[in-house]
């Protein structure tokens, strides 16, 4: 009777672990850095907590392209028993499609962190409502960086720049819309700040006419430009920055505190969320519609998006603001940390001046626009 006793209770303690014994496969879109912040530090921290699991990590590449090859894998394998992938890591862009063409589940009622990201952008993906199907990962942010011993009083706003411009010619350094999504989160502010209505952008609904009230601000863009140093992109803008060779450009703000930590810009590089905005944008947390192991993606993403881990690995490891709302990392982050990241650009700044990308089709005009307007 003990023996039965005992098999019967390692039958049930067996039941009721399913994260036991399992592997998780889970895919990134973007940058080398992104695989290597789940192979190297949420993997095994997931493992352990875990016993018997295994973390599969794997990049698509960066930007939307690395995005849209996640997209073609969940398309393929829509009418098959499972998909390759169950935990995605995607932009909003794609993140967008998918939930419209259902290969994404529904799964954040189930995940308690999902509770502390609050903003527009956990529920709506450029004009989608994605609702329940997401939790950002972590927030880009652009702002202006800027040589604090070469300008002295930045500028506070897009207009307050085109002037500084003119009376600073070639000090100013851009990627146009080629080779980085900097000099495009720009340009989209440029026509937030003289295009008309640019809540209308972020929020739509799309009407095709819109476009035809841009042409004075492509104008404008046109003219700024003859006093603006085209740069060969993300990295581009940050090296001339560095050299002295511009005293202002746009840049991803994780991107500029890396480049400050490793000594490659000096300390006297500061940043500056100009008004009426500047675009930034989330990574998302997803699960794959198809995914056989829903319950042990939810558990990796309920740990991937909780306080100590979005302050210890997002913030700390990467320098980018965190997926949930930042408040939520008050008494995680020692001074020092915290005063790093939100200095310059403050709590308040992102709330007023760091904005969403327009949605798709506006999106999409404006890079039109540009090639169309300015460029030639």
């Amino acid at each position: 009777m003990r023996i039965l006793t005992i098999a019967c209770s390692l039958a049930a303690l067996m039941a009721a672990s399913p994260l036991s014994a399992q592997t998780l496969n889970v895919a990134s879109a973007g940058d080398q850095n992104m695989v290597d912040y789940v192979k190297d530090y949420l993997g095994p921290m997931f493992e352990k907590a875990n016993p018997g699991v295994k973390v599969v990590s794997v990049g698509t590449g960066a930007g939307d392209s690395g995005s849209q090859k996640i997209y073609e894998k969940l398309d393929a394998q829509k009418s098959a028993g499972a998909s390759d992938f169950d935990v995605v890591v995607i932009h909003q862009k794609a993140a967008g499609q998918m939930v419209k063409e259902g290969l994404l589940d529904k799964y954040t009622a189930n995940v308690e962190t999902a509770k502390l990201a609050t903003g527009d952008n956990a529920k709506n993906a450029l004009g989608t409502d994605v609702s329940g199907f997401v939790i950002p990962m972590f927030q880009s942010q652009t702002a202006l960086a800027y040589n604090a011993d070469m300008v002295k009083s930045p500028p506070a706003s897009y207009a307050d720049l085109a002037e500084w411009a003119k009376k600073n010619p070639k000090q100013f350094g851009y990627n146009g819309i080629k080779g980085g999504m900097s000099g495009v989160s720009f340009v989209a502010g440029w026509v937030y700040a003289f295009g008309g209505d640019a809540d209308k952008l972020i929020k739509g609904p799309y009407d095709a006419a819109t476009k035809a009230n841009w042409d004075k601000a492509f104008a404008g863009l046109k003219d700024f430009n003859k006093n603006a140093v085209i740069t060969p992109g993300n990295a581009g803008t940050l090296d001339m920055l560095n050299r002295g060779e511009i005293a202002i450009g746009p840049v991803w703000v994780d991107m500029f505190y890396s480049w400050q930590a490793d000594g490659k810009l000096p300390p006297n590089m500061k940043l500056k969320l100009v008004s009426p905005g500047m675009p930034g944008q989330p990574m998302y947390y997803a699960i794959a519609g198809k995914s056989a192991q829903k319950k042990l993606a939810e558990a990796f993403i309920a740990l991937a998006t909780s306080p100590q881990v979005q302050a210890d690995g997002i913030v700390k490891r990467f320098n980018w603001y965190p997926g949930i709302d930042a408040k939520n990392l008050e008494g995680k982050l020692d001074k020092a940390a915290w005063d790093k990241l939100f200095t310059d650009v403050t709590p308040a700044d992102l709330s007023s001046n760091g904005k969403p990308f327009p949605i798709a089709p506006y999106f999409n005009d404006i890079l039109e626009g540009y090639e169309k307007k300015v460029s030639n």
